[in-house]
């Protein structure tokens, strides 16, 4: 077929440019720009999944050291020590004596993903009553 010939397309050679009716639009690139807008906002959603992560664990361990002090020093036991072994990283504790029973409360700041993010503190506390035949409770 010749160039001249009915049906045949017309050769095009490779500097040549192509044209784009202009009633119709590509969506080249479109998926690299909806990436670079929603990504920012799925690490975000990373750093607050993990730091909700961190919260309830530091949370848990707050509970569990709170019930080992007040159980401890209504044994007799030094409470603070007790506490100490099961608490997070930076703990504070307090155990305190009212009458008849023992109160325990830990707070432990939450290590929070990001260095830029707010910082939360997570607190727990338990109550025990003194145990009879102890030999007195011991903060």
């Amino acid at each position: 077929m010749t160039a001249g010939s009915v049906g045949a397309a017309p050769a095009r050679h490779l500097g040549e440019l192509v044209r784009v009716p202009t009633g119709r639009r590509t969506a080249r690139g479109s998926a690299t720009a909806e990436l670079a807008v929603g990504l920012p906002g799925l690490v975000l959603l990373l750093f607050v999944g993990l730091t909700a992560v961190t919260g309830v664990t530091t949370k848990l361990r707050c509970v569990d050291a709170a019930r080992d002090g007040a159980l401890a020093a209504a044994r007799g036991e030094p409470g603070v020590e007790a506490a100490r072994r099961s608490a997070p990283a930076g703990a504070i504790i307090t155990v305190t004596i009212e009458g008849g029973r023992v109160v325990a409360t830990v707070r432990a700041p939450v290590r929070a993903v990001g260095a830029r993010l707010p910082s939360l503190t997570a607190e727990a506390s338990a109550v025990a009553a003194v145990e009879p035949g102890a030999p007195g409770p011991t903060p």
